[in-house]
């Protein structure tokens, strides 16, 4: 992207003495082209890394600028104030209209307390804007009187917005530069907090920045026909913000910038408003001459030649004001380091280009953008965008921006997958603009990028793509097609529409893409008379084929959905929750009319496509939608009977599941209660379940008394499957379907002959009729009505009848009836577990079934074949992976339910180690499940959870020792039982207290378990599970020290009572578990210039973390078998050790007896006895370690409460 160089000005921001029309340049020609002296300028480290094409484009303007360009230093603003005197007296004897003023020291001195303060102007920004323009004004005429003291209190209000305290004294200003007063305020900026007025988002901050740019703002606009040109206060004003944009200190930089750029947007507005003027007078002077000579005026011709030149010194003044900005602060700050600061740049650099697009919207500026897209920072990349869709919006900009949206237009099709959502929806609605305002500038493939997102989750970027669909596929079809008709206009719209739904890979997701549709295409997407008559015109449309059929029913009754009910489709987020007034009475108006429109037409739409599962499931999901109460107010009743006739008609030629569950749903909507039809829907879905009832009787007597044919088998299952479907969401138990069902099963489970195709419908349908029952029964007894003892007698005995048969099913040859049976048994258990008998509900306790020791291991032993045994297939088509993740789902659903029987009680907390061993072998499929049973069973018994834990651990060892011998004690599996064992003991949380009980028995029946003979007394093995001690090891951290103590004594008793089985391979598990027990090595010696605590515990913590921080060494939890560390000592140079350690072994040695015999010293005596360790060790790592032993001294003087007296007890 080209961009005209010029030579760039003698400072930034300040003019040299000679002519200032000379000097600058425009910001057309010049400013794009950041200057050589600001590439090469002193780094600050404030910038943010630059993108490849930017070092690419700068680079390029280096070469264009040519070797002997002149270069800017950065630094001679502060020359401008130097050069003050000079310029006001050349400015004097021009004539201008401010006179000479003396400047005396005694009349100076109130006047520059006040305007040291600045006060005014910051507290009427805070205060609000109302009397901004006031103080304003009073500021202005101050000004006028006194520049200096007015440019003083300007000054002091600029440091006070920054959050400074100090302030700028007027000997500081006539005697300092702008780099010294600067560096004065960064030195006494010693504020205790990093928030500044500008960083600060309450209420009133918010308001004052609002007020500091509307200061701005009216600054410029009220010295914009004098004070602006009088070369005093904008030259020192950008000189001083330039200075302080370049500074260190953040609140500095992000104030400078944003007043800097709110003044830069302010002359860019005079700027424009004297471009008019000189327009205009230049209109005026060619009228003038071409009037004939008598007609022709000289003066006037002067005069207007006189008026065009004052306007070109002006524009160039104020262009020249403006690059000054623009190369001394934003082609700085638009990489700074703080995002803040850059997304001020970018906002403001749109204003400039919407507003005064002949001078800024050219490649030279538009380049800033098109870098800033590749921002790190969401917001920045934000702002950018939405800057662009401002120029996009306007077609006559667009057309200008071809260059730059050839070169950005990858990065924009890329954001819309940006990680930002705010982000992705912008981009989106910019590339909209793009199409809509450049034709031909999107290809086919941007296009096909941006398409899938209609089916995104997140709402607002799916509407997005929905409305850049919708520009796409219609806007210029439907600009064309202007007089036609709404319901041609709506078929013209589906004609557009359902190839690309047919296209996609989504099919099932029409409510998704009707969802993004809706916000743009909803009068189109509502059309129902002309999508129905679509449907139903005979013969069919030229082509309009049986998937065009299938899509546009399912496009329909997802727009019937959205018209009434006006909720996104499920896992789509929306940030709207409620509906406002106007938005519900539009939704009451839609379902209205839909529901006035559609009940004639629905009975003939279910006729016609009665046959097609795939077109029929959506249209029984038709009348849930509807105003049912239609039927009857609207005297509409026999399109009732037709409806119902259709949908038995369709329960009759179909057994698929989604149908007839969807045919069901149907039927209960239209079976309500409240309705004024019911008795009439009520008597016809009699009817119908007694042709049911009887063909069911018929057939499974028949069967019964001969052999299972075919044929017959089949018609039985059918008629099973639609009793069992019906009887799901309706009460079908007057027709006493349980106890033929039950007959069924008991003859399979005795002979085997009868096939899964009737016995999964039978025992599905004998489910939904013992939870009828019990729902009667329970909704009884909460209205006060008590059920009959012989009631609930028969019902215990048909629960336990059916447990038993579904028990005998799990055992069956087929897995299908194997799942159904353990699914069923889930839910029973569950629903007649002992919540049954709560809540005012204890009359039920009869009903109350316990899952026996038989069926819990029954269960357990399905899981174990059907859920923990599966294996992942390494390559797989796309079907396979399909029908494996649908595979997963069985299986969570299947474990999830065994889960809630464990967590609500049914079964015994033991059971659940089934489950919890397998925590981390299938950790990416069940992880979740398995993490959350852990948790709620922890909260129900903490002692019976560490139990069950424990013995996870253990049947997993024994396995291992079953499958692999010894020898698997050094192989990959042991390694990953303690990977578990490590995971159970980070379950116990930091507050050991809580779980001391459960760990100190945790810990002691794992000793146990580690010390159990062999089951043979001539067994040659010897103790096989010793090797159960390193998992122990891993829950040793979370024992505290006096528990420690007695589980290794504990541990030293049995060592000791088995001392003839000793062995090299498994004693070592018991060094390595003794020593997770015992203090560190050298505990028993104190530290050199250290004060012994009397704190039980605290040596061996702060031995602890000086081994572990200082010397690095691994704890002998690291390894599996470690040998028996040396005992050593410590003493310091020059002086006899305090203590002499014992010879003996110390491993059985406890902490509290090393504590009673060590001395305590004084920590006064230790600081000065020791000096230079005390020294060397404080400025360090040693103060880090005092903090920590600290804190530690504090924690245990907390858990040591009492330890002493009853740490005994936890060992009996």
């Amino acid at each position: 992207m080209a961009s005209s160089s010029s030579p760039p000005p003698a400072s930034r921001g300040a003019r040299s003495s000679s002519s200032s029309s000379s000097s600058r340049a425009s910001p057309q020609a010049a400013a794009p082209t950041p200057l050589p002296g600001s590439r090469r300028r002193r780094p600050t480290g404030l910038e943010a890394p630059r993108s490849p094409d930017e070092e690419e484009e700068e680079e390029e303007e280096e070469e264009e600028s040519g070797p002997g360009a002149d270069t800017d230093s950065g630094s001679d603003f502060e020359r401008t104030l130097r050069s003050r005197d000079g310029k006001r007296a050349a400015h004097e004897a021009q004539g201008s209209r401010r006179g000479p003023k003396q400047l005396r020291k005694d009349n100076h001195s109130s006047d520059a307390q006040k305007s040291m303060r600045g006060g005014n102007l910051f507290e009427a920004v805070k205060l609000g804007k109302s009397i901004i323009e006031s103080v304003l004004d009073e500021w202005l005429e101050s000004y006028k009187e006194d520049h200096d003291l007015g440019f003083l209190e300007l000054v002091n209000f600029l440091v006070q917005s920054c959050g400074h305290k100090g302030v700028v004294t007027y000997e500081m200003l006539k005697s300092l530069q702008n780099s010294h007063i600067i560096q004065q305020l960064t030195e006494s900026f010693h504020e205790n907090s990093a928030d500044y007025p500008l960083s600060l988002s309450t209420p009133a901050w918010r308001r004052f920045r609002r007020g500091f740019c509307e200061v701005m703002a009216v600054l410029v606009h009220h010295t914009q026909y004098d004070v602006v040109y009088d070369e005093y206060l904008m030259d020192n004003l950008i000189a001083l913000l330039t200075g302080m944009s370049d500074s260190q200190v953040r609140a500095f930089r992000h104030t400078s910038t944003l007043a800097a750029m709110k003044l830069m947007t302010g002359l860019m507005h005079v700027a424009l408003s004297v471009s008019l003027q000189k327009d205009n007078s230049q209109r005026q002077y060619e009228s003038e001459r071409a009037k004939g000579l008598n007609r022709r005026a000289p003066e006037k011709l002067e005069e207007l030649l006189e008026q065009h030149k004052e306007f070109q010194e002006k524009q160039k003044e104020l262009e020249n004001l403006m690059n000054a900005i623009f190369k001394g602060i934003f082609v700085h700050r638009y990489r700074d380091l703080v995002p803040e600061i850059r997304s001020i740049c970018m906002e403001e650099m749109g204003q400039w280009m919407q507003h005064y697009s002949t001078s800024f919207l050219t490649d030279g500026y538009l380049k800033y953008v098109g870098w800033t897209l590749h921002d790190k920072q969401g917001e920045v990349r934000l702002k950018c965008l939405l800057t662009l869709q401002e120029l996009y919006r306007n077609q006559e900009m667009a057309s200008r921006m071809e260059l730059f949206t050839s070169r950005f237009k990858e990065r924009m099709v890329s954001m819309t997958l940006d990680k930002e959502p705010q982000v992705a929806v912008e981009a989106v609605r910019l590339l909209t603009l793009i199409l809509q305002n450049m034709e031909d500038v999107l290809t086919d493939s941007d296009c096909e990028s941006i398409f899938p997102l209609v089916y995104a989750s997140s709402r607002p970027l799916a509407v997005a793509a929905g409305e850049f669909l919708y520009k796409k596929l219609w806007a210029p079809e439907g600009c064309a097609r202007g007089d036609e008709k709404p319901c041609e206009g709506a078929r013209a719209f589906l004609e557009q529409l359902l190839p690309f739904f047919m296209e996609s890979e989504f099919h099932d997701h029409a409510a998704y893409l009707v969802d993004s549709l809706w916000d743009c295409a909803a009068h189109l997407l509502k059309d129902w008379q002309g999508i129905t008559g679509l449907l139903l015109e005979e013969p069919p449309a030229e082509g309009f084929n049986d998937q065009q059929e299938s899509a546009l029913i399912m496009t329909l009754v997802a727009s019937m959905r959205q018209a009434t009910e006006g909720q996104p489709p499920i896992g789509r987020v929306s940030g709207k929750k409620t509906l406002t007034a106007r938005e519900r009475k539009i939704q009451a108006a839609d379902r209205l009319r839909l529901t006035q429109h559609l009940i004639p037409l629905l009975p003939p739409l279910l006729a016609k496509f009665s046959a097609d599962v795939e077109k029929v499931v959506p249209l029984l999901e038709a009348p849930r939608y509807l105003d049912l109460r239609l039927y009857s107010t609207g005297r509409l009743e026999k399109y009732l009977e037709l409806l119902v006739a259709q949908l038995w008609n369709v329960v009759e030629k179909h057994t698929d599941k989604e149908v007839l569950e969807t045919s069901a749903r149907t039927l209960s909507a239209l079976c309500c209660p409240e309705l004024a039809f019911y008795s009439r829907v009520d008597s016809a879905r009699s009817c119908f379940v007694d042709q049911l009832a009887d063909k069911f009787q018929h057939e499974a007597s028949e069967l019964l008394q001969s052999s299972f044919v075919e044929e017959d088998v089949y018609s039985l299952a059918a008629t099973l499957r639609r009793i069992a479907v019906f009887h799901s969401a309706h009460d079908l138990t007057p027709w006493g379907l349980f106890a033929p069902c039950t007959h069924l099963l008991r003859h399979a489970v005795d002979t085997g002959e009868v096939p899964k195709q009737v016995v999964i419908p039978a025992m599905t349908c004998s489910h939904f009729s013992l939870l009828w029952e019990v729902a009667h029964l329970s909704s009884s007894t909460s209205s006060g009505s008590l059920p009959s003892q012989v009631q609930l007698l028969d019902l215990k005995e048909k629960v336990t009848s059916f447990c038993s048969l579904c028990q005998s099913c799990l055992v069956d040859t087929d897995s299908d009836i194997q799942e159904q049976a353990f699914v069923l048994l889930s839910d029973l258990l569950l629903i007649f577990g002992p919540q049954l008998a709560r809540r005012g509900q204890e009359v039920l306790q009869v009903l109350v079934c316990k899952a026996e020791p038989a069926l819990q291991s029954q269960l357990a032993g399905f899981l174990m074949d059907h859920i923990f045994s599966h294996t992942e297939a390494c390559e797989m088509d796309h079907e396979d992976k399909e029908l494996q993740i649908e595979a997963l789902h069985q299986r969570r659903s299947l474990l999830a339910g065994f889960c809630k029987l464990i967590v609500y009680g049914v079964v015994e907390l033991s059971a659940a180690s089934d489950v919890f061993k397998h925590y981390a072998k299938f950790y990416n499929d069940y992880g979740d499940i398995i993490k959350e049973t852990l948790n709620r069973a922890r909260q129900i018994d903490r002692t019976e959870w560490a139990h069950t834990l424990l013995l996870s651990l253990q049947q997993l060892l024994t396995q291992l020792l079953l499958e692999q011998g010894l020898a698997g004690i050094e192989s990959s599996a042991f390694l990953e039982i303690r990977d578990l064992a490590r995971r159970f003991s980070l379950l116990f949380g930091l507050h050991r207290l809580q779980y001391r009980s459960a760990l100190v028995k945790l810990h002691k029946d794992g000793i146990k378990f580690a010390f159990e003979e062999p089951a043979s007394p001539s067994s040659k093995l010897g103790l096989v599970n010793l090797p159960f001690l390193e998992l122990l090891s891993e829950f040793s951290p979370r024992l505290l020290h006096p528990d420690k103590a007695l589980l290794l004594s504990y541990l030293n008793t049995m060592s000791q009572a088995h001392a003839s089985h000793q062995g090299e391979l498994c004693w070592a598990s018991v060094v390595v578990y003794r020593h997770s027990l015992s203090p560190p090595e050298d505990a028993a010696a104190p530290q050199p210039c250290s004060a012994a605590k009397k704190i039980p515990g605290s040596a061996a913590k702060r031995k602890r973390l000086d081994e572990s921080s200082v010397l690095g060494s691994p704890t002998p939890s690291s390894s599996s078998r470690l040998q028996t560390p040396l005992l050593t000592s410590t003493a310091l140079k020059g002086r006899p050790p305090l203590l002499i350690l014992p010879a003996g072994p110390q491993e059985s040695s406890s902490e509290p007896e090393f504590v009673h015999r060590v001395p305590p010293l004084d920590s006064q005596h230790s600081r000065e006895a020791c000096p230079s360790q005390s020294q060397q060790d404080g400025s360090g790592l040693g103060q880090r370690l005092d903090r920590l032993i600290l804190m530690e001294e504090t924690e245990d003087k907390q858990e040591s409460t009492g330890e002493e007296e009853d740490g005994a007890e936890f060992m009996e």
